[in-house]
């Protein structure tokens, strides 16, 4: 085979399938092909022939710099039209020994051998885009939002994937009209990366630290001439829906159309329209128990809203590194705060679903101008006591401007109150700094952010600020710590805040020591901490110490965890803990002080059979919890896998003892990996209610898609121990995406 290999600066030739130093600077220097190739993994076509080559990998785990256990050719093209990726990946093991368990397109191949790159198409090392894929030709998509990934973003692309002996092979083509990019920029931030599973290695091709993500970037220089068309996506669908509801008997059965336009208004400017907007076939939530006075997160699932949600990213709220692995702050105190939550969008006051009856979105790039503009009309919403909320829009401006190598200063804007018809406004300003590139392969992270809301008939006290440092490492030290202040009016209506008029204080200390032996790859030992103190009397309200004595991690990427945390809690108004049919367990008013103790054992993901296991005990306010959670998961095939998962809490308090349970089980059967089905069942003792939701997905090709769809509800109301059917509803849905 003739090829072309050109990497690196001054790096000779002799030196691209070698170990090449991961601290030199790296491109490719990109060649363009006549025939595009046929995506069907093979990587048997022409245009593969006169490519770009990639093979100077490098360990990141689970050596580090060191050179991988298999050889791995990466092959990169591009057309007026895509880019094209290309790998032949050899493996000395026999062909069932790789795994490919994953069949439905857009799931996670955290558990799959699988080849994924990193395009930054700004070379603006703050943003880009992740695709994967594995031996079955799964395409997997992701975004960054502050270099952390946001798994439910997806756009059209096509992959492919094969096996022969003692080798797999991956295509990818990415075009052009799936991503947005500056013509007069030629030299794109690029990154590949190959993980064998059953070894724990991920080997990459430039990394710092043992990390990679938009900051830590090689370069694909010469790509000139590309074509985005006239840069106008047609999406007609329609869905057909009947739901009943059994306690009237009243059945309905609906027919609605829908549309979404995306028009690119300049190659790195993209405007959006979406008229009667359906999410029919968005994944349900899975169940929680709230053991808590305060308001649990549910992420955002549909599409529309996670196209771009990176540009209306602020101030780092619930993207900050450290504060990810951090165990003394929930997730709905990571979050609490933000100006701009879409999941408030489309909902009622009561958490069901309003229509949409449209909306438009610009976004995009102009120069060092990052713009997000969203407006959506929903429509009005009528409580069963008779309460209207009148139909209302929503408004959010984001701009942000590039500054220094890798930070950013921006401004955020929102309008509107889905859940009220009081007027609502947010404004606010934030500066995100980060330097990857410090001695050593560190980085360190910084934020600084300011906001104000104005809520009708509420004077003063509406502000909230944060501000931050941590140095987010893989191995060796990593810490953080940041202070942000709520004040008592602050209400974003359009985002999310779990609990206000408090300062709080996170911190968190660790040493990760990479061992990158045969069994045991890595310790870890570190404190994370939380305090949290009232404005109003400036007492402590919650303070929790979470002390991480242990945990390690196989190279099979199997995990055990010791933890012990202390917490310190000022309950000022009593609240119930535990509430079913007419019993109720309240928390009186004091401050309470109690210590649990536990251990969480995951096993590697990619094990035919996998799981966890969590144990929690100790005090609990001024009793005691008993908590154990598990998962269970069978891969029979890559066609069919099943998943059960169970929480238990015993909870004994003076003024009551009580248990909640929560079930889940999903089967997913997978006929290909263009056609799927999967099933979840959801049921917990403290609503008493019981959900299936079963999903038939057909994608024949990206950017079309059909959908048929299944739920039903049963509850137990009256506590006697047997369901009754509440609702159900069978819809069916296709898209189809025309391109120009």
């Amino acid at each position: 085979m003739k090829n072309k290999v050109r990497v690196g600066a001054g790096i000779a030739l002799a030196a691209a399938l070698g170990g090449v130093s991961a601290q030199e600077p790296k491109f490719v220097q990109m060649v363009r092909t006549d025939v595009p190739p046929i995506i069907d993994g093979k990587v048997d076509d022409e245009a593969w022939l006169n490519a770009a080559r990639i093979g100077d990998f490098h360990q990141i785990r689970p050596g580090n710099q060191t050179p991988p256990s298999e050889r791995t050719e990466v092959y990169v093209t591009y057309d007026k039209d895509a880019i094209y990726v290309a790998a032949r990946m050899w493996d000395s093991g026999a062909p069932r020994e790789i795994t490919r368990n994953i069949m439905k397109q857009g799931s996670s191949l955290a558990e799959d051998d699988r080849l994924a790159i990193i395009i930054d198409p700004f070379n603006s090392h703050r943003q880009g885009y992740r695709f994967e894929t594995n031996a079955n030709g799964v395409r997997n998509d992701m975004l960054y939002q502050n270099n952390q990934l946001q798994s439910e973003w997806t756009v059209i692309w096509e992959a492919g994937g094969d096996v022969g002996e003692g080798i797999w092979t991956a295509e990818m083509a990415i075009p052009f009209k799936s991503l947005p990019f500056d013509p007069a920029i030629e030299s794109w931030g690029f990154n590949v990366s190959r993980a064998i599973r059953r070894r724990g290695e991920e080997m990459l091709w430039v990394s710092r630290n043992r990390t990679w993500n938009p900051a830590i970037l090689g370069e694909a220089k010469g790509l000139a001439g590309l074509d985005q068309g006239t840069g106008l996506d047609i999406v007609p669908g329609v869905s057909v829906k009947e739901a009943k509801t059994y306690a009237t008997g009243s059945s309905a059965l609906t027919t609605d159309p829908s549309l979404d336009v995306y028009y690119k208004l300049t190659p790195a400017l993209m405007g959006s329209l979406t008229v009667n907007t359906d999410f029919s076939a968005t994944e349900v939530d899975d169940r929680q128990v709230n053991l808590t006075r305060f308001n649990l997160f549910f992420p955002e699932k549909r599409d529309f809203f996670l196209s771009d949600a990176d540009l209306f990213e602020f101030g780092r709220i619930g993207a900050a590194g450290f504060l990810l692995n951090n165990r003394s702050v929930s997730r709905a105190g990571q979050e609490n705060g933000r100006p701009f939550f879409s999941r408030r969008i489309g909902l009622s006051p009561l958490g069901t679903p309003v229509d949409i009856d449209y909306g438009g979105k610009l976004a995009g790039r102009i120069g060092r101008f990052n713009i997000g503009a969203l407006a959506v009309r929903q429509d009005e919403f009528v409580a069963p006591n008779g309460t209207v909320v009148e139909p209302t829009t929503a408004l959010v401006s984001r701009v942000s401007m590039n500054v220094l190598e890798e930070s950013s200063v921006g401004m955020i804007a929102t309008s509107g109150n889905p859940t009220s018809n009081l007027d609502n406004s947010v404004v606010g300003a934030d500066f995100l700094f980060l330097n990857s590139r410090l001695a050593g392969g560190r980085t360190l992270e910084g934020d600084l952010w300011y906001q104000r809301s104005q809520t009708q008939g509420i004077s003063g006290g509406d502000a909230a600020f944060g501000l931050g440092m941590r140095m987010p490492n893989a191995s060796g030290w990593r810490g953080g710590a940041s202070l942000r202040q709520l004040e008592k009016n602050f209400f974003p209506a359009l985002g999310f805040v779990s609990r206000t008029d408090v300062r709080d204080l996170v911190g968190d200390v660790g040493y990760t020591r990479i061992i990158g032996g045969r069994t045991l790859q890595s310790i870890f030992a570190g404190l994370d901490a939380f305090h949290v103190t009232s404005l109003a009397d400036n007492e402590v309200d919650t303070q929790i110490v979470a002390f991480r004595p242990l945990e390690v991690e196989t190279r099979g990427r199997d995990t055990a965890r010791l933890v012990a945390t202390a917490n310190d809690e000022r309950v000022v108004q009593p609240f119930a803990i535990y509430s079913s049919g007419t019993r109720r367990v309240v928390i009186q008013p004091g401050r309470y002080s109690f210590d649990d103790y536990g251990f969480d054992i995951v096993t590697g993901p990619q094990r035919k059979y996998a799981g966890r296991l969590s144990v929690r005990t100790g005090d609990f306010y001024n009793g005691e919890r008993l908590n154990l959670g598990g998962e269970f998961v069978w891969k029979q095939s890559r066609h069919f896998t099943l998943r059960l998962a169970y929480d238990w809490n015993d909870v004994d308090l003076p003024q009551g003892r009580f248990i909640t349970r929560l079930a889940r089980a999903t089967s997913e059967v997978a006929l290909s990996s263009r056609l799927n089905w999967i099933s979840l069942f959801q049921y917990d003792d403290v609503s008493e209610v019981f959900g299936i939701h079963s999903r038939v997905t057909w994608i024949p090709k990206a950017g079309q898609e059909m959908f048929l769809v299944f739920n039903r509800s049963f509850q137990d109301f009256d506590k006697d121990g047997r369901l009754k059917s509440v609702t159900s509803d069978l819809s069916v849905k296709a898209s189809y995406t025309f391109r120009f």
